[in-house]
């Protein structure tokens, strides 16, 4: 649809991509029809940001988010402050998001919680979903969770079992699956072994974590393989690709391939990792709804408002956002939205 101006107004705003019916959808054989995005923007995106974002700020933030269609969006993480002192405000955020379930239908607003103290904080604080953080490796493990990998799992089993006793779904995170910058390659043997105890304990879902952004499609469906292997349904697995050498997409093109349905994105590629400096942004939520419009797999997410929401964030960090989508259609979507 081209957009025109009335009489005497000057010439019309040329239209863009979107304007245009592009991105062409094209189903591909043995891809899914339907694909649900975790967002991850709010919690593992601003978590890596020297600046302290206002808390007003990350509630319009997911606000926003949730307006695109996101039904997803993890919110931020009971950590203690001093460890991540950018999520210190996760008591203040919390109350701000109330009602926003009831407002955006279906909405989940899953909260990060590292040990009891964080699933007590949580708990207070009505959140109906929560997640774990592990480490596939064990320099990593000592890294950001001080205490080894073992340890770490210790920890998380009262976590887990607590809060699904009290019907609340527990995601688990398992980081460093594809390479270390410690330890080089992971073998798939040792991340299906963690893997496996994570869903063992009480996990419904198990997010797999390119961290350091070095996978490629070869080592994604190995690793798929080997759950699969291991008797672990696709359904349970989702993917975390992070984009530091350029493959976050056609490692998700890859995992959706082999039957995976829910991929973490970051709106604006927003993020990295506090304890591993090799890690770039995440997977930018725009250019993933790109690819997945143009095959034609549903995501719900107005692609329009998604870009304009990560342009606005974008300005509030004093820098243009690192996705390649936002850079091609920000100035379109904001001139159309001055229309």
């Amino acid at each position: 649809m081209t957009a025109t101006a009335p009489r005497g107004a000057g010439p019309a705003r040329e239209p863009d991509a979107l304007d245009l019916g592009l991105p062409a959808p094209v189903r591909a054989p043995g891809l899914p029809e339907e694909v649900r995005i975790h967002e991850v923007g709010p919690r593992d995106g601003l978590q890596n940001e020297s600046a302290l974002v206002p808390v007003g700020v990350k509630a319009e933030f997911i606000d926003r988010l949730a307006a695109a269609g996101l039904r997803t969006v993890e919110a931020t993480s009971f950590v203690h402050p001093k460890w991540v002192p950018q999520l210190a405000d996760a008591e203040e955020l919390m109350p701000r998001l109330a009602g926003l379930p009831e407002r955006r239908p279906g909405l989940r607003l899953p909260v990060l919680v590292p040990n009891e103290r964080g699933l007590d904080r949580a708990l207070a604080h009505h959140a109906t979903d929560v997640a774990v953080f592990a480490s596939a490796t064990e320099t990593f493990a000592r890294r950001n969770l001080n205490r080894s990998a073992d340890e770490a799992m210790a920890m998380f089993r009262p976590v887990v079992e607590r809060a699904s006793a009290a019907g609340v779904p527990v995601r688990g995170y398992l980081s460093m699956c594809f390479g270390d910058p410690w330890e080089g390659p992971v073998p798939v043997a040792q991340v299906v072994r963690s893997g496996l105890r994570l869903l063992e304990m009480g996990c419904a879902e198990l997010s797999l974590g390119d961290t350091i952004g070095v996978a490629t499609p070869g080592q994604v469906t190995d690793l798929l393989d080997g759950f699969a292997a291991a008797g672990v349904p696709v359904g349970r697995l989702a993917v975390h690709f992070h984009d530091t050498y350029g493959q976050a997409l056609s490692n998700t093109l890859t995992a959706l391939r082999a039957g995976v349905t829910t991929v973490d994105a970051s709106a604006g590629g927003l993020g990295g990792c506090p304890y591993a400096k090799s890690a770039t942004g995440n997977l930018a939520t725009e250019d993933l709804v790109w690819m997945l419009h143009g095959l034609g797999i549903r995501t719900g997410v107005d692609l329009r408002a998604l870009v304009a929401t990560s342009g606005w964030m974008a300005r509030r960090l004093g820098r243009p956002s690192p996705s390649r989508t936002v850079q091609a259609l920000l100035g379109a979507v904001e001139a159309g939205a001055r229309d």
